[in-house]
């Protein structure tokens, strides 16, 4: 065990975040996300038993979000036929969750329509498959620089 680690972080996520480098993409699942076909050439990690806000909250204890794009959290949008049906409050818990861990709040988090989320999470280093139930969950972030 090791002092100062959130206890959700595996040591194989944890050894996973260290192998990341600047600009490498990481994206947490929620349980419907098809994490092993679109993980095909990334490392899949198994967390089946938490939900996205969690390992979020303690990913960013330890990630820095890139401060060289605008947009280092990344949402999955909404299909055009599910605007106005469906509610997604867990994008509000995202977005304290950010905030806490990084000055630029809600101005950090973007959007990428549904399929171009799936080819960009095709080309990340790494995805979390989480029991999230809520839709919409998917969070993929861009590390930053560690300054400290």
């Amino acid at each position: 065990m090791l002092k100062g680690i959130p206890k959700i972080l595996s040591p194989e996520l944890l050894k996973v975040l260290c192998e990341m480098g600047h600009s490498d993409r990481l994206v947490i699942a929620d349980g419907n996300f098809p994490s092993e076909s679109m993980g095909k050439d990334a490392i899949v990690i198994r967390c089946d038993g938490h939900g996205v806000p969690e390992i979020l909250d303690a990913i960013l204890q330890v990630f820095p979000l890139d401060t060289y794009v605008e947009k280092p959290v990344n949402l999955m949008q909404l299909m055009p036929n599910d605007v106005g049906k469906v509610e997604t409050p867990i994008w509000d818990t995202y977005r304290e969750i950010v905030t806490k861990h990084d000055a630029r709040g809600s101005e950090a988090i973007g959007n990428i329509e549904r399929f171009a989320f799936y080819e960009e999470a095709k080309t990340a280093y790494a995805i979390i498959a989480t029991g999230e139930s809520a839709i919409y969950a998917n969070v993929m972030l861009q590390k930053g620089v560690v300054t400290d």
